[in-house]
């Protein structure tokens, strides 16, 4: 495994290596490699670049020394295999990136993009409550187009959503429903803990995946 390990750190060098050992002609070729692995414009902008240098050396080689295109055969050429191989080097790691690696990463994205819909839901749903019930918020339920990142409304929403969105047991959920119908609903996630008996230690989650809509 180890070997193994090693074998694939020595090729992948080799590959950062490449624009050196081909005097910048694989420059365009690795970073139209890269833009395909990483599917990001960047890449994508920087292999028309060096395809663009490698023309313009191509096109100035026989250029007589002290002219204009003997100087853009110099820049051309140590950009695109100096600055090719630095450049490879640099995105090395994430081009070649494992993919367990890539998959914890795409996890942690996801994380933070639906805490970022959840705040922008929570914040709907603080400055205009009535504007938030006609997007659903809080209601998976209901048909809606609006992704709030996965908010349950405590004080709407049925006791087998609650129990889902929120991770409670469906007993816990059906306490929820009762409390919330004997004080008219609750205004926070700490007034719906405390009129439910519920544990202290599900109060973030109440105020994380939930909202309190009158």
């Amino acid at each position: 495994m180890k070997r193994d390990s090693r074998v694939r750190t020595g090729l992948t060098i080799l590959w950062a290596l490449s624009p050196l050992l081909t005097a910048g002609l694989a420059s365009p070729i690795i970073f139209t490699h890269v833009a395909l692995r990483l599917r990001r414009w960047a890449h994508w902008l920087a292999a028309a670049g060096y395809l663009a240098l490698e023309s313009a050396v191509f096109a100035t080689v026989e250029a007589d020394p002290g002219t204009a295109g003997d100087v853009i055969f110099s820049i051309g050429a140590v950009v695109s295999v100096l600055g090719g191989t630095a450049h490879a080097f640099a995105v090395r790691g994430r081009v070649f990136a494992r993919r367990d690696a890539v998959a914890f990463d795409q996890a942690q994205g996801e994380i933070r993009r639906r805490r970022e819909l959840r705040a922008r839901a929570h914040e709907i749903a603080r400055r205009d409550p009535q504007t938030a019930l006609e997007m659903r918020i809080g209601r998976p339920d209901l048909p809606r187009g609006f992704d709030d990142g996965g908010l349950v409304d405590v004080n709407h929403a049925p006791a087998h959503v609650l129990a889902q969105g929120l991770g409670i047991t469906l007993e816990q959920a059906e306490r929820l429903v009762e409390a919330r119908e004997r004080c008219d609903g609750f205004v926070s996630a700490e007034e719906a803990a405390a009129l439910t008996g519920l544990p202290p230690s599900l109060t973030p989650r109440l105020a994380e995946y939930g909202v309190y809509l009158p």
